[in-house]
């Protein structure tokens, strides 16, 4: 690990005026990532801006019936929290979901939301990756891709992203609320994250400096019905090959509204609007699910190695809305 400095944040203030005049600087809260990455190598940040001791620990109720959940807030008090276990419990598995209980402990609500999207060659620093050195190529177009995309890549990345968390706060419609330079803004979680394209090396559309300070919920649909299905090698400790975040809720045997993300399918969390469009209103079938996951995997482009994963992110989609449907409308 190479020399660094270290700045201990008094204030969300302070941390974004000290980052904001170093370009070689980063935020620090639970370092689960990026840690890892100082020591591989991948990120050598001259300066480190410690905001894991910010006051930004709060989960409260907002006046339109939402959440609002502080960025360090611990993946495991927020998966615990009674409110997130009882209305959002797609967040909650989701959170569960992810790494291990030790890294639960320590990760965080903000962090896990700027956890790099990778691969094993991004963190192979003897492979060429456009993510870590633009321009130099991708290792994985003619490598190992059991865990790459198949939606939404470019030829310049086919990583995915590996945020469980992350799939289920797009799936919510969450907002994450920066401060930066310039004041506060508050940003889609749909928007959030940003594909491949030609600058595989930015995954979020954040401004140098900005910082994430909490996120919002917005109130669930009544009588909603929502979880999170992850399929993996492992039962533990193994980002998702697909995982499926959804809520459905109902009126009588119909879908009144559908709100579905994909994870470990593209670089980004992936909403499926396609099959929300064909579920909303429709009536809660076998035929009707088959035909909404055909639309919105017919724009997969699976590489040689991972083409079982068209088929297992249609399958998987289909199981996690018979599942709901049978919660819903029982």
């Amino acid at each position: 690990m190479k020399p660094f400095e270290y700045h201990l944040a008094t204030s969300p203030a302070d941390a974004v005026a000290t980052l904001a005049r170093h370009p070689d600087a980063a935020y620090l809260a639970g370092g689960t990532n990026l840690v890892d990455h100082m020591k591989l190598g991948v990120a050598e940040p001259r300066l480190l801006v410690d905001v894991s001791r910010l006051d930004l620990t709060e989960v409260a109720l907002t006046d339109d019936g939402g959440l609002s959940i502080g960025a360090n807030v611990r993946n495991s008090d927020l998966a615990a929290h009674p409110v997130v276990r009882s209305r959002y419990p797609m967040l909650a598995r989701a959170l569960l979901s992810g790494a291990s209980g030790q890294l639960r402990n320590a990760a965080t609500t903000g962090g896990n939301l700027l956890q790099r999207t990778r691969c094993v060659y991004f963190q192979d620093v003897t492979t060429p990756c456009n993510k870590r050195e633009p321009g130099s190529g991708c290792a994985a177009l003619g490598g190992y891709v059991r865990y790459h995309a198949i939606l939404g890549a470019s030829r310049h990345c086919v990583a995915t992203h590996p945020s469980d968390m992350a799939v289920a706060m797009s799936a919510l419609d969450a907002h994450i609320v920066v401060e930066g330079a310039d004041g506060s803004r508050r940003i889609p979680a749909t928007d959030f994250h940003r594909l491949p394209g030609d600058e595989p090396q930015f995954d979020t559309v954040l401004d140098h400096g900005e910082l994430i300070t909490a996120v919002e919920l917005p109130a669930p649909p009544p009588h909603a019905v929502s979880d999170y299905r992850k399929v993996r090698d492992r039962a533990s400790y193994a980002f998702a090959l697909v995982s499926v975040a959804a809520e459905l809720s109902f009126v009588g045997e119909s879908i009144a509204t559908a709100r579905i993300a994909l994870g470990g399918v593209a670089h980004k969390p992936w909403r499926a609007r396609r099959a929300e469009q064909m579920l909303a209103g429709a009536e809660a079938t076998d035929e009707t699910f088959a035909a909404a996951a055909d639309a919105e995997i017919s724009a997969a482009e699976p590489l040689p190695g991972n083409e079982f994963k068209v088929e297992l992110a249609r399958r998987t989609l289909m199981a996690q809305l018979r599942m709901l449907t049978e919660r819903g409308t029982r």
